[in-house]
């Protein structure tokens, strides 16, 4: 047993800083120009939020969706995996997203967003924005190479965090379920990045704890708002 408590995380670590962000660089290599289709749908997804319209949520879930279904099996299945052999069941857990997405999208036809609403939906709108447009330069602003830039949609990172800020945008309740996944895959790259010594592997758990704390905040703040709005609460005031 004391033989297990000497092992740190760096111990079960598959491969180096090095061979994991080589990895992105030769992933971009090989489905360029992607990224750049990729950016465009992210920038359809960011007119529909201003645009509105009885189609948004369907369309958005969509473009989610298969951004998480790419993801599964052109960089989870295909490279990830020849460094990792865990890689094949992330790339599941990304499916199972793919298709919740899809599914709250296509069933709640109805759902749509909200990204001026409260501050809760302001700041999840600034998550979004920030997966989209500030996450992909953090790389090479911290001295990495500019071809190993993780892109929303083709990418795990940035597309996880996007995901997280979108739904925190939802005029209705928020799917806690859709929510499970991503916020573990926050913790999960965090632990990677912290044990290669990334500079910056603090960003997805603390974007995943300042969601989760949104999320919980919204929660409660609609069953208060549900309970002064009662016919009981009415009543006795």
């Amino acid at each position: 047993m004391s033989d297990w408590l000497s092992y740190t995380p760096s111990d079960f670590l598959l491969f180096s800083a090095r061979t994991y962000y080589r990895l992105f660089e030769l992933y971009n290599r090989a489905i360029w120009p992607g990224q750049i289709l990729a950016l465009m749908l992210g920038l359809v997804i960011l007119w529909l939020l201003h645009r509105g319209g009885a189609r948004q949520g369907l369309i958005v879930m969509a473009i989610l969706a298969a951004g998480w279904l790419w993801t599964a099996w052109a960089y989870l299945l295909e490279h990830y995996d020849t460094i990792n052999w865990a890689a094949r069941y992330f790339a599941t857990g990304f499916a199972l997203e793919a298709l919740l997405l899809a599914g709250t999208g296509f069933v709640r036809r109805r759902i749509s967003f909200q990204p001026y609403g409260d501050w809760v939906h302001r700041a999840g709108f600034g998550l979004f924005l920030f997966a989209l447009l500030v996450q992909p330069l953090i790389g090479p602003l911290i001295g990495r190479d500019w071809r190993q830039t993780e892109i929303f949609g083709v990418a795990p990172d940035p597309t996880v965090l996007a995901t997280l800020g979108i739904l925190l945008t939802l005029r209705q309740r928020l799917p806690w379920g859709v929510m499970i996944i991503p916020l573990v895959w926050c913790g999960l790259s965090g632990v990677t990045l912290w044990t290669m010594g990334s500079p910056d592997a603090w960003i997805m758990p603390a974007a995943a704890l300042a969601a989760l704390g949104l999320a919980v905040r919204r929660m409660l703040s609609a069953q208060e708002h549900g309970r002064t709005g009662s016919p009981e609460a009415q009543a006795r005031h």
